[in-house]
């Protein structure tokens, strides 16, 4: 998807209906949201979205033409001791402002908005009758309009989310009406879906374990970049919505950065 219109406007403006729908303040604490490098009233011509900020990433703003560029994951999560070529972070941070490209995040605050990350984890399942899987509104849980085996399950997963594979628990041998979801890394929250009766809760990164699943309830790990990369698409309708004639762009290269052989 590329928009090619010129307009220009400040960085804080573009971000601002993304804010609307997951307000910083929304945050874990451990979370680095907003603006990562660059001046926020600086006046952009071109944003690319995508789920991570690597290296290719801004190479790809740099020779498209961007000046910002949106992402899901924050560029800087902890403490930088120092800005230096000889490390990755240190290369994106000098790059980025020796081309004057301004960065920004919406990481666990768009992951509790309503129309989210997990809430387009439901989407792409149909699930109906949704409700937030926890009190601090991460994941989400509802029901298919009609019970399938865990086989058919797995099929509509594989092809929702584009995932390569599927690491499952033991398989269900009832049919699966109730499903839980989270985007990212939700294995925290695997009691939270078991109390709220879902069969199968279906998030990433979930370790060794956890595929123990108590009787009647199954884990499916889709992985942490399938599971989330909803989010690029819904961060450039966001500003194609709100800015019609703004140029955005999707980035070609951000890929899943765990390989499988």
């Amino acid at each position: 998807m590329i928009i090619t219109w010129i307009l220009k406007m400040k960085a804080f403006e573009l971000v601002r209906p993304i804010e609307d729908m997951a307000p910083l303040f929304d945050q874990e604490k451990w979370d680095n949201c907003g603006f990562c490098v660059g001046d926020p009233y600086k006046e952009v011509s071109k944003v690319l979205v995508a789920l991570d900020c690597t290296e290719e990433v801004i190479d790809e703003a740099v020779s498209c033409g961007a000046d910002m560029i949106i992402t899901h994951h924050p560029l800087i999560f902890g403490g930088v001791k120092k800005i230096s070529p000889q490390n990755s972070l240190g290369r994106m941070i000098y790059k980025a402002i020796a081309n004057d490209i301004v960065i920004y995040a919406a990481h666990t605050n768009m992951d509790k908005a309503a129309e989210g990350v997990s809430a387009l984890m439901a989407q792409k399942l149909g699930l109906l009758e949704c409700t937030p899987l926890t009190p601090d509104n991460f994941g989400m849980i509802g029901n298919l309009e009609s019970g399938c085996t865990v086989d058919e399950l797995a099929v509509m997963v594989r092809n929702a989310f584009g995932a390569d594979m599927i690491r499952c628990s033991a398989p269900l041998k009832d049919k699966v009406c109730r499903v839980a979801v989270c985007g990212g890394s939700g294995k925290s929250f695997i009691r939270d879906a078991m109390q709220q009766g879902a069969q199968v809760y279906i998030t990433g990164d979930i370790t060794y374990h956890d595929f123990y699943a108590e009787r009647g309830f199954m884990v499916m790990d889709i992985g942490h970049y399938f599971s989330e990369y909803g989010i690029v698409g819904l961060f450039a309708n966001i500003v194609s919505k709100n800015f019609p004639n703004f140029a955005v762009s999707i980035s070609t290269k951000n890929n899943n950065p765990i390989y499988y052989y």
